[in-house]
């Protein structure tokens, strides 16, 4: 019985001892040195003082759970800020004089992140440290750490670290600088996952849920979010980030929020490869300065600053391939409309889907005189491709708007955005002055077919009339036949040909060979003819029996009636020859002849020329052209009423100067009668006395114009012989 009582008591205190040794534990310093000698067998660069210890039981696992604060610890020389740590302990191991510990943690205050990378490094330098080390150059971390072993002291590969990171600074290749970066962290294996990151990077706050970082034999694949909140941006971080955008346009101002996800993989030479981004951007504003854009002539509203706001854009980035999709309002002047748009670069070639709602914007097409009006509804459509050859390839121009239609396809456009090439052109629209214009242009081969029903040429002539070559030329490069058909074409708001029909040849992007002909609609015939001889002379012939609409484009003559005019020019190295003549005309206003007649007190002749007009038998006047200058070597118009002979320069929009003479008929024809020989008088011998005329001088800007007059009595042999061969001729 006290057998019984005696081993009722033990078990009772045993078990009483096991559940206080389970539950309260006991704290001693006894077994430091045997759990140092232990750590130490970890790692022997380990120094550890553990101080006061406390032991906990597990019956279950038959270990001792070993846990203590604050101790002192330091790896060479390197002191760490633990603050706690707890490991386990196999009795069995104990016994069998194995090693004791299988599980190990460690719980560390703030430490400073270059003193963590070096002992990390030394206690088990891995490929992933290394980069991480690399990366990290500033900082605070707190280290939670977990670590199994086997019975031989090796750390097994489920270790777990956990922690955080404050105030980090991140060097990625040289390349990214990131300041103020914070984070939760854990590593398990080969995953090191990244959570709740904020970082500054270029001045902008940038958040992250999740990074996670997986290593696979030599690679390091990468992949996570981030995103900014709805910040004012500065211009010149942004140029620093994206150099190759920045560079090329001037932003005044960008605002925007971004969610974006990413992955890349980097290799052991620390080299990023297969970098892919998807990007969400709400662009609340951006403001840009566009000097090259030529816009002015097609939106009248342009003047440079382009503001877009409201946009929603996604980004995607993948083995150098971009995709850009988004939409929008853009303003020029507090003009708004809309526009959405697709952009893909792949290498270096651009590929791009406009689509955009005019409304509130004016569009003009000067070529065609036509004009959307601000608040009228538009759809503009435009498809097409650029590459770093620098052509600009349109496929796809639609232009609608009510019952107008405009589709261009093939478009090729210069850098000087001049055409290359066109595949086709529908045009079926009215223009300003509300006429129809129906016409098509294909492309056969080489040859180009213009055909159509009704078109108004008139801006057309009127820009090769008033540009130089070079300038009014719409082509670069080309060499190509145009075959033209057109039922009725307007030349002036007034005017009109029928059954145009001809063509024109183009050779090195000048006209080599043309032939229109056509008639008016009072049955009076145009021809022209343009044609290159082998010696390089451009030979131009005009003839009109009906001058009329083609004399009435020069605002300073009203009233033109009747004559016929034959123009002949030749041109050759940028210098031409020209030839008019008109017959049997008159006109009713001239301002410069009137104010002549005026200040020569030609009163009768003033009259006529307000009245019924004045009428001229005959024009002829020698010119030639070079650049900006034309010269005019004689110019001479002879009537009944009165004659004039005239020379001089006009220098384009700067300089006229003109000089002259002028004589009655009445004194044409008391002269003539007065001579006895008149063969004497043709071959330019002096004329008799008491001849009566007006020298005058023309000169001044084009639009401050000089007159001056003098009375002469003896006439140039030049003049009488001009006049006396016409009126012989006559």
């Amino acid at each position: 019985m006290k057998i019984i009582k005696t081993l009722l008591i033990t078990s009772l205190i045993l078990i009483l001892a096991i559940v206080y040794l389970s539950i309260f534990g006991i704290k001693t310093n006894k077994f430091n040195n045997q759990i140092s000698n232990n750590i130490s067998k970890i790692n022997k660069k380990i120094n550890l003082d553990l101080g006061e210890v406390s032991y906990l039981f597990n019956p279950y696992k038959f270990t001792i759970k070993i846990k203590t604060k604050n101790p002192q610890a330091s790896i060479e020389g390197i002191n760490l800020k633990i603050k706690d740590i707890q490991t386990n302990i196999s009795l069995k191991a104990l016994i069998k004089d194995q090693f004791l510990i299988d599980n190990l943690q460690i719980l560390t205050k703030e430490i400073k992140l270059e003193n963590v990378m070096s002992l990390a490094r030394k206690f088990k330098n891995s490929p992933q440290l290394f980069v991480l080390d690399t990366m990290i150059k500033d900082g605070l971390v707190s280290l939670n750490i977990n670590l199994n072993f086997d019975k031989d002291g090796n750390i097994k590969k489920n270790y777990e670290i956990k922690g955080y990171v404050k105030k980090a600074k991140l060097n990625i290749l040289n390349q990214l600088k990131i300041q103020n970066l914070n984070f939760n962290f854990g590593i398990n294996k080969n995953i090191y996952s990244l959570k709740q990151i904020d970082l500054n990077f270029k001045n902008t706050i940038l958040k992250s849920s999740l990074i996670e970082i997986k290593k696979e034999k030599d690679l390091f694949f990468v992949n996570g979010q981030f995103l900014n909140d709805k910040k004012d941006f500065n211009i010149e971080d942004l140029k620093a980030i994206f150099s190759d955008v920045f560079n090329d346009v001037d932003i005044k101002k960008i605002e925007f929020s971004s969610e974006n996800s990413f992955s890349f993989n980097i290799n052991k030479n620390l080299k990023l490869n297969n970098f892919k981004i998807e990007s969400v951007i709400n662009l609340n504003q951006l403001i840009s300065n566009q000097k090259n854009l030529k816009l002015k002539t097609y939106l009248p509203s342009f003047n440079e600053k382009i503001k877009f706001d409201g946009h929603k854009i996604v980004i995607n980035y993948n083995k150098n391939k971009l995709d850009i999709k988004g939409s929008g309002n853009f303003s020029f002047e507090d003009k708004t409309d809309n526009i959405s748009y697709q952009i893909t670069k792949d290498k270096d070639s651009f590929s791009f889907n406009l689509k955009t709602k005019l409304k509130n914007n004016s569009l003009l097409l000067n070529i065609l005189d036509y004009e959307k009006k601000e608040g009228l509804n538009s759809l503009v459509l435009i498809k097409g491709n650029y590459s770093n050859k620098k052509k600009l390839r349109l496929n796809f121009i639609s232009l609608e708007e009510s019952d107008n239609k405009i589709l261009i396809k093939g478009l090729d456009l210069s850098k000087r955005f001049k055409i290359i090439d066109i595949k086709n052109l529908s045009i079926n629209l009215k223009n300003s002055k509300k006429v129809s214009n129906k016409l098509q242009l294909k492309k056969d081969n080489s040859n180009f077919f213009v055909e159509g029903e009704i078109f108004d040429a008139s801006k057309i002539i009127n820009n090769i009339m008033e540009s130089d070559e070079d300038s009014s030329s719409i082509f670069e490069n080309f060499n190509s036949k145009i075959n033209i058909r057109i039922n009725q074409t307007y030349i002036d708001e007034v005017n009109y040909i029928n059954n145009l029909n001809g063509h024109i040849n183009y050779k090195d992007n000048k006209i080599n060979d043309l032939e229109l002909a056509s008639v008016f609609s009072n049955g009076k015939k145009i021809n022209l003819s343009i044609k290159t001889n082998n010696n390089l002379e451009t030979i131009t012939r005009l003839f009109s029996s009906y001058p009329k609409p083609l004399i009435r484009r020069y605002n300073f003559i009203k009233g033109f009636e009747e004559g016929y005019l034959d123009l002949n020019s030749t041109k050759r190295d940028g210098v031409s020859k020209s030839l008019l003549i008109i017959d049997n005309f008159k006109v009713k206003e001239v301002p410069i002849f009137a104010k002549l007649l005026s200040l020569a007190s030609l009163q009768g002749i003033a009259a006529l020329l307000t009245g019924e007009g004045v009428r001229f038998t005959d024009f002829e006047m020698k010119y030639s052209n070079e650049k900006d200058l034309t010269t005019i070597e004689e110019m001479y118009a002879i009537g009944p009423a009165v004659s004039i002979l005239m020379d001089g320069y006009i220098q384009s929009k700067k300089l006229v100067s003109l000089r002259g003479t002028l004589v009655p008929a009445t004194t044409i024809n008391r002269s003539i009668s007065s001579i006895p020989f008149l063969g004497k008088i043709l071959i330019g011998e002096k004329t008799g006395e008491g001849v009566f005329g007006v020298s005058f001088k023309i000169k001044g800007p084009p639009k401050d114009l000089k007159t001056t007059v003098n009375p002469i009595k003896t006439l140039t042999p030049r003049f009488i012989t001009r006049t006396l061969e016409k009126i012989k001729k006559n």
